[in-house]
């Protein structure tokens, strides 16, 4: 019997309010699932600008009550930022993505100016760097965010800024920081010394690019577009998931959860977008069973009763009464929501992509 995987991003979403978010402040959401453990109720911008947007994916597949919950995440996100506007330029361009798919435009487009005044300077070359205290370390997210917003708001806008704006951080991804494979690395003068970090290669990153040249192909039309995003994918693939599963990325923000959490629920909601847009093939269908084999394995490692998320998606194996038992971060859980809400757009029970 096939899976309802609407039913299933019903029910993460369900263990997304049920895990996180608080009976006490309307929008905000702790960022452990057991919330006495120190550092149960931090803050994290780009966490919250994702969970807009996985909300948003369950109201575009038709769960219409999961919109107020959204804007009020957002909403909580201003508040406690005192604004929009923050230090580090990867985080606005989450928020700005989030904002644009909220229908709040001018907030979009007053982030999208924020970024290009303040981040963009040709150092290493014309593009924007991460946070304003480095204004000399660029990076992929920062750049792959700015490209993604920047060709969407021209979508929205038709300002020809917005286009080229795009056009120029695609353009310097491919030559700084885009390797002959394919694959992205995560940026340039982190330490200061001019290097390139070759040792850092982040599911998140291959999808920002993807995502950015998926809708270059949708405001152009131009198929190389789709092929260059399916060699990325495939590329990244093939190097961090030989055995159909993403291992290693939580190991560089400690023993799970943080930032890192996040990042293969990202890469999957770009990869579907771009195997939506590909025609048939031996690659759209290894790219297509990967999201299945990946999405079924994250579903089959839930813990249960609470459906919280672990960080390696592989079946669950017998539990360990030696080992203490890990907190599942907000990040985790939001990439198990994006992840079956994407497995649901592919399967044919959302909406639009």
């Amino acid at each position: 019997m096939t899976a309802d995987w609407g039913a299933r991003a019903d029910a993460l979403q369900g263990a997304l309010t049920s895990s996180f978010a608080s009976h006490l402040v309307r929008g905000r959401y702790r960022r452990l699932a057991r919330p006495r453990l120190l550092g149960a109720h931090g803050f994290d911008y780009w966490w919250i600008a994702n969970l807009v947007e996985a909300r948003l994916d369950g109201v575009e597949r038709g769960a219409d009550a999961l919109a107020p919950s959204a804007a009020a995440a957002f909403e909580y996100a201003r508040r406690r930022s005192r604004g929009l506007v923050v230090d580090y330029f990867d985080d606005m361009g989450w928020m700005a993505l989030a904002a644009l798919r909220l229908g709040r435009l001018d907030d979009a487009v007053l982030l999208w100016d924020e970024i290009v005044g303040s981040a963009w300077n040709d150092t290493h070359g014309a593009s924007a760097c991460w946070r304003r205290q480095q204004p000399s370390y660029k990076n992929a997210p920062t750049n792959g965010l700015l490209a993604l917003l920047s060709l969407r708001l021209h979508g929205e806008t038709g300002d020809e800024r917005h286009l080229q704006r795009g056009h120029d951080a695609l353009d310097w991804l491919d030559s700084t920081l885009r390797l002959p494979s394919g694959i992205l690395v995560d940026g340039i003068d982190r330490t200061g010394d001019g290097r390139v970090d070759a040792g850092w290669v982040f599911s998140y990153n291959q999808g920002l690019y993807v995502g950015a040249l998926v809708e270059e192909f949708d405001r152009t039309g131009d198929a190389t577009l789709l092929g260059q995003a399916e060699r990325t994918a495939s590329a990244y693939l093939a190097e961090a998931a030989p055995d159909g599963v993403i291992r290693g990325e939580e190991a560089r923000t400690g023993p799970g959860g943080g930032d890192a959490g996040l990042f293969k629920g990202v890469f999957v909601r770009y990869v579907t977008r771009l195997v939506l847009r590909m025609t048939e093939s031996p690659e759209r269908e290894r790219l297509r069973s990967w999201i299945e084999s990946s999405t079924e394995a994250m579903w089959s490692s839930l813990r249960r009763p609470g459906l919280l998320a672990v960080d390696t998606w592989e079946p669950r194996p017998a539990p360990d009464p030696t080992r203490r038992r890990l907190p599942t971060f907000l990040s985790t859980q939001l990439s198990a929501v994006i992840a079956a809400e994407s497995r649901a757009l592919l399967s044919g029970s959302a909406g639009p992509a």
